[in-house]
């Protein structure tokens, strides 16, 4: 089993592709493969044979083949967009490409083809502006987007699988608290549980996943940021560890990859304390082994790497890689 992280560089119009050593994280065999304008959410379908990329500036998504001997990506087409989409995911069976559009305040969903392109559109429907990000839980049953400010809402949604069909759940949405604005979220691996990084209130909350309704209960919302500090900052991205016992967000302004130790009975949080990062890290993720993250700085074009140490989920500091201007996405995979 090799180990390859990819960046998307949205500066300069190309993503890169290392080689991890899954033992000590390094980073090496760099290469690049263009683009027709520059790149933002990455999505790869459950079997991890076909990457998706979001060309923002050109509104585009285009769709790759990954050489699971190589990592190397092989284009297998575009389709246009009539609006430039901030995340993308596959469902759980890898048949339909879902799409969340910050600037247009939607959400598409189209089909991927026997060939592993995503081709023709199924699904659209308008919710409100911001829609940040859009993932399908375990089941495959429900669909979830959260919208920051002034949506302030993570809209709910029953999908069906067979047609991509998307249709508003009995409570349509859940309001954030004030001034929280949720952005991005992660599920828990092992229990119906799921997290949102709040990016105005600099936040994280906690929801119950009822699993027969798909309806969301908050029941926990602490701080990312520090005790007495009183800068302007926005929470970005939010990743949980594979054992499902720590939790990750990013500080955009403190910059910082805020640390939480998950209760392994409840699901609630609680603070392990910030780890200083590159300016700006709105975007980052872990291995899949759980072993390191990767922040990637936009107002630096680095990338930092971190150990995550396994019994207290702290962060170590190991290397930063320069990668160019506005690293806009981070994903590893095992292949």
């Amino acid at each position: 089993m090799a180990f390859y992280a990819y960046v998307a560089v949205g500066g300069e119009n190309r993503i890169l592709i290392f080689k991890m050593d899954p033992y000590t994280g390094a980073l090496q065999d760099r290469r690049e493969v263009g683009l027709s304008g520059g790149p933002g959410p990455l999505a790869v379908d459950p079997d991890q044979k076909f990457m998706y990329v979001g060309v923002r500036s050109t509104r585009e998504m285009s769709s790759f083949r990954i050489d699971p001997d190589t990592g190397g990506l092989s284009h297998l087409g575009n389709i246009s967009l009539d609006a430039d989409t901030c995340y993308a995911a596959t469902d759980r069976r890898g048949r339909f490409l879902l799409s969340a559009y910050y600037g247009a305040g939607k959400v598409t969903v189209h089909a991927i083809d026997g060939d592993g392109v995503a081709a023709r559109q199924v699904a659209e429907v308008r919710t409100a502006e911001h829609a940040h990000c859009i993932r399908v839980d375990a089941s495959n049953r429900f669909v979830f987007v959260p919208h920051t400010m002034p949506a302030n809402a993570v809209f709910q949604f029953v999908f069906d699988e067979r047609t991509g069909a998307l249709t508003p759940n009995a409570v349509p949405k859940r309001m954030g608290e004030a001034g929280a604005g949720p952005r991005h979220f992660t599920f828990h691996p092992g229990k119906d549980i799921l997290y949102t990084s709040n990016e105005n209130g600099s936040s994280v909350t906690a929801y119950h996943l009822d699993p027969k309704s798909g309806a969301l209960t908050p029941f926990q919302t602490l701080p990312t940021l520090p005790e007495g500090f009183d800068g302007k900052n926005t929470c970005a991205k939010i990743h949980i560890h594979p054992s499902g016992e720590f939790l990750y967000v990013s500080n955009r302004g403190h910059d910082s990859i805020a640390c939480f130790a998950v209760d392994r009975g409840t699901g609630a949080l609680t603070s392990l304390g910030q780890q200083k990062t590159e300016p700006t890290p709105r975007a980052f993720n872990l291995d899949p082994t759980g072993n390191f993250l990767f922040a990637a700085g936009q107002g630096s074009g680095r990338l930092e790497a971190f150990r995550i140490d396994p019994r207290s989920g702290r962060l170590q500091p190991l290397t930063v890689y320069p990668v160019g201007e506005r690293p806009m996405w981070v994903l590893i995979l095992s292949l």
